[in-house]
């Protein structure tokens, strides 16, 4: 029997096939167990960090790629007890089957190990998932997944370094001092990119704004649909769906329409210069009766005689209302309009004609 494991079979003894064999079938028969420690040790670790986890949750993510990883470890450093054949150990292309063997290992190693990693921001994305949907802020929600998307970038070109520097034994040094002069060139040749995606981290943590928001930029009006990493989505009143560089949100003049406290109606009456002066006090009253009776849907105004002019005298009548929709707004602007063209019908009022230079102006400040 002694003389059977002894026997040399491709450089290795019959004894040590049957150890790697049996070790490998232990580490396979354990593995579920193992991961399971193993994860519960993360657990612990992650907790110190991030308060009010649930370890089934995690231990149920991560397991699957724990599996993978401790299995794949464990055969890497149990082969590796092995003697490999000289017979197999022939070149291809300026590299020998072992260096491609190991190459290979380390690859898979490195893989699985940031695909575990991987598993892990997941796991902390949806407990920041969690706690967003708990806050008033809808951007909070939107944050949490550019950073997810972010880190997620980061972790697969640290992937990329390792497998070029431990699988290809290359300098990473020079390649990132290449990557350094590269991203230098490519910053100035999208100069205009980056001030936008810098303007994006401006919006995510100064929040000018957030999605649902009603705002007002330039010459555009209309309600935030999206706050993406280069530009910023507005469905305008139109219903066009426009889109604006974040720069521009950013540098622009923005009205936050959604943060108003109340809307504003103005209206200019140029009453015709004949109109006796009783009248014109008596309508002035009466506008003011008019708001008095509205109490439940004008929070302030303010009437009175602001301006003398030749032929005309200049009725300032101002108003506001609590920031109820557009629609409800324009029925009420409607309301008082057809209300001030009763009174002046009553009071037999009329307004200066446009060859003595009057008009009516009405105003709304949204």
């Amino acid at each position: 029997m002694g003389s059977f494991l002894d026997y040399i079979f491709l450089d290795n003894t019959i004894k040590s096939y049957l150890i790697v064999a049996g070790t490998l079938f232990l580490i396979f028969i354990l593995k579920r167990f193992l991961s399971r420690y193993v994860a519960g040790l993360l657990f612990i670790m992650i907790k110190r960090v991030v308060r009010g986890v649930d370890k089934k949750a995690f231990v149920k993510l991560v397991v699957s790629p724990l599996e993978v990883f401790l299995l794949v470890l464990a055969s890497i450093i149990a082969l590796d007890k092995l003697t490999f054949p000289k017979v197999l150990n022939v070149v291809i292309y300026k590299a020998n089957v072992r260096e491609f063997v190991d190459a290979i290992s380390v690859i898979i190693l490195i893989i699985v190990f940031i695909w575990l990693l991987l598993r892990i921001m997941d796991f902390i994305t949806m407990i920041l998932h969690h706690r967003a949907d708990h806050t008033v802020n809808p951007a909070d929600n939107q944050l949490v997944v550019f950073f997810k998307d972010f880190f997620k970038v980061v972790l697969v070109i640290f992937g990329i370094l390792l497998i070029l520097k431990f699988a290809f034994h290359y300098n990473i040094s020079n390649l990132l001092t290449g990557l350094s002069i590269a991203t230098a060139a490519i910053a100035l040749a999208t100069r205009e990119s980056l001030e936008n995606l810098i303007a994006s981290f401006i919006i995510f943590f100064d929040r000018p704004f957030t999605m649902g928001d009603q705002v007002k930029v330039q010459d555009i009006t209309g309600t935030v649909e999206r706050i993406g990493l280069r530009s910023t989505r507005i469905r305008t009143d139109q219903k066009t769906y426009v889109t604006v560089p974040n720069k521009q949100m950013v540098d622009s003049i923005l009205d936050n329409l959604s943060l108003r406290t109340q809307r504003r109606a103005l209206v200019t009456l140029e009453l015709h210069a004949e109109t006796p002066h009783d009248s014109v006090n008596q309508f002035v009253q009466r506008v003011k009766n008019v708001f008095n009776q509205r109490k439940d849907q004008v929070e302030g105004h303010t009437v009175f005689l602001s301006d003398i002019l030749k032929n005309a005298f200049i009725i300032h009548v101002e108003y506001f209302a609590a920031p109820i929709p557009v629609a409800d707004f324009n029925e009420l602007r409607q309301q008082i309009n057809l209300t001030l063209i009763n009174l002046m019908e009553e009071m037999n009022i009329r307004l200066a004609t446009k060859e003595e230079g009057g008009k009516a102006e009405v105003k709304q400040i949204v």
